[in-house]
């Protein structure tokens, strides 16, 4: 983008009660057929106004087509039973029922191409689309058929792939891959992880980015927050690597958590969507708040290269909640750009 400090949220935005219940994660839908069809659509040109409204720079979906963020594309593929489910630990951190890899994965169509065609239409703005990275999908299944994370991660990497082509062709400006589980498995992220992540960009002419948090605002996460010490440091493992590869943005949780901010200086030189809002709280941040998180960004990201963005996706929160994030996020980054220019 030409314009300084463009704005954009991380992924996800509160669905609307008649679509699904609020403040939930795999809330199940409360429509079918094509009245279900009907209020996705609906939904997402209330996500995108609410986007709009704000001030927001780079839009999205809000992913209101989808229940979840890794598990509504792998309904989509060939391979996976999500009728005899196993419990595994998901990022080390919580337990959750998830579907088994029992046969060689494929992709029988796409997932989200009609999804971005249609928001394409909707805005001339620049649009940014979501896809679950390789390693996480990896660590949202039981594998019962490769026995190798790495086999199955670079299987996913080449699906998703096929995805960011398709997605590229329906108009979208920005793929944007998830990767909390960067945040977990330093050993697999450089040995394997960031090399599966390059193999699904590869061939793309848009804009790629990797976006790395600590997780949504549930309880599992903001427990393990605690167990952290006083100092994140977890992006120091990966940084160095992420700084050498193809990713052109990397997207990072910033504002209220113990990450030491000169960590950015290992990424200089990439794009990097710093996160000024913090989605695991229902307090709504002022100008203010973002403009410091902004500032002390900026001492380790050039201004051209520094997106301001939220934390994570902010699908728990209250509707009215996320909508005042977001206009705090647009306001506290044009004072910051009134500096800036």
């Amino acid at each position: 983008m030409k314009k300084i400090l463009p704005t954009s949220t991380a992924g996800s935005l509160p669905k609307p009660v008649w679509l699904a219940e609020p403040e939930k994660l795999w809330s199940p839908w409360k429509l079918t057929g094509h009245d279900l069809t009907e209020a996705k659509q609906d939904a997402l040109r209330v996500a995108l106004q609410e986007q709009q409204n704000a001030g927001i720079d780079i839009v999205s979906d809000g992913e209101q087509t989808r229940q979840h963020f890794v598990t509504t594309f792998i309904e989509n593929l060939n391979g996976v039973d999500f009728e005899n489910r196993r419990t595994v630990k998901i990022r080390d951190r919580y337990e959750a029922s998830v579907p088994v890899v029992v046969s060689a994965v494929s992709r029988q169509k796409p997932v989200f191409v009609a999804d971005a065609g249609f928001l394409r239409v909707q805005t001339d703005q620049p649009i940014k689309w979501a896809l679950p990275g390789p390693m996480t999908m990896v660590d949202t299944l039981f594998d019962a058929h490769y026995n190798s994370r790495e086999q199955l991660a670079f299987e996913f990497a080449d699906i998703l792939n096929q995805e960011a082509r398709e997605l590229q062709d329906a108009g979208v400006d920005i793929i944007q891959f998830d990767e909390p589980a960067f945040n977990v498995f330093f050993d697999e992220v450089n040995d394997w992880g960031i090399a599966a992540l390059e193999r699904a960009v590869e061939g793309l002419n848009c804009e790629t980015a990797v976006h790395i948090c600590y997780g949504y605002g549930i309880k599992a996460n903001t427990d393990w927050k605690k167990t952290l010490g006083s100092e994140w440091r977890q992006y120091e493992e990966i940084f160095p690597k992420l700084q050498a590869s193809m990713l052109d943005i990397i997207s990072l949780e910033c504002h209220n958590s113990r990450v030491p901010l000169e960590l950015l200086e290992l990424i200089r030189g990439k794009k990097v969507m710093v996160g000024a809002i913090d989605v695991a709280t229902d307090r709504i941040e002022t100008a203010e708040d973002v403009v410091d998180t902004l500032r002390k960004a900026l001492q380790f990201v050039d201004a051209d290269k520094l997106y301001p963005c939220t934390n994570c996706g902010m699908a728990p929160l209250p509707r009215d909640v996320a909508r005042g994030k977001l206009n705090a996020l647009a306001e506290g980054a044009a004072l910051v750009r009134a500096e800036l220019l």
